[in-house]
């Protein structure tokens, strides 16, 4: 089925497995990831992650084959969305927000589909969810969360860079600031305050919004310990280009920290 002709919202073909079964979803959003989401999706598998919450593939319309429907289907996918629009990361978390608050989830989590993300530890979302928290970050960087290989400039930059920005415009500190892998409960998705399904969210800028919004609106936030670790003797995956992408997302956390993202 093709959704079309929805304001802020990419076109995009839904391909529902199952039925929705979970009070949450687990969004994952990929592009031409080869082997890494299916590594992912088989540890998901391993830890019955999706007796826990609805999985879901947000796919950028990828071409190598890793978002074939029969092994998805095999690993226990619920559902597969693929845009078929322009954007890259924000318009595929924007299709994945409209269809879940659509089909009525009381929070959705995210998580990157490279594989370098503890998928187990989604349970510690569900019950930051349970308990009304509003935005769950996960985080490496605190008590009981581990980071494994991670390159010295990416270490220093969120450290030094990215999370003091973003801490800053969130009014509240987090530690972790580039990790992907959330939880967002219904209502914060759903404010008029924040607006999440909006065109200018195209690239990583819906990331860096979400980061800040529900702290500057008085709504509970929280981190949560997770793992994210890098192979060892791999290239890193990133879709992050060392110069334009890291100008790109200087230049996304200046803008947010002056509240252009925010709804006028």
């Amino acid at each position: 089925m093709i959704i079309e002709g929805i304001s802020g919202v990419p076109k995009f073909e839904c391909l529902e497995f199952n039925k929705k079964r979970n009070r949450y979803c687990l969004l994952i959003p990929i592009i031409n990831e080869g082997k890494r989401i299916q590594k992912e999706l088989e540890r998901a598998n391993q830890h019955q992650v999706h007796n826990e919450v609805d999985i879901v593939i947000c796919d950028g319309d990828s071409t190598d084959g890793c978002a074939d429907q029969e092994i998805l289907k095999s690993l226990e996918v619920n559902t597969l969305l693929i845009k078929k629009d322009m954007g890259k990361q924000g318009a595929q978390l924007r299709m994945g927000f409209y269809w879940a608050l659509e089909r009525g989830y009381e929070g959705i989590i995210t998580i990157d589909g490279n594989n370098k993300d503890s998928i187990e530890d989604v349970s510690k979302f569900i019950k930051k969810l349970d308990e009304g928290y509003d935005f769950i970050q996960g985080s490496r960087f605190i008590k009981g969360g581990k980071a494994i290989n991670t390159p010295l400039i990416r270490h220093l930059s969120v450290k030094f860079i990215h999370a003091p920005i973003i801490s800053l415009t969130a009014k509240h500190r987090f530690t972790d600031t580039t990790n992907a892998f959330r939880g967002y409960s219904r209502r914060y998705l759903s404010d008029p305050r924040v607006q999440p399904l909006r065109d200018v969210f195209v690239t990583y800028e819906l990331l860096a919004y979400l980061s800040t919004r529900a702290s500057q609106l008085k709504m509970k936030v929280c981190e949560v310990p997770v793992t994210r670790e890098y192979p060892k003797l791999e290239k890193t995956p990133t879709k992050i280009s060392f110069f334009k992408g890291n100008i790109q997302l200087m230049s996304i956390l200046i803008s947010n920290l002056f509240g252009m993202y925010n709804v006028r």
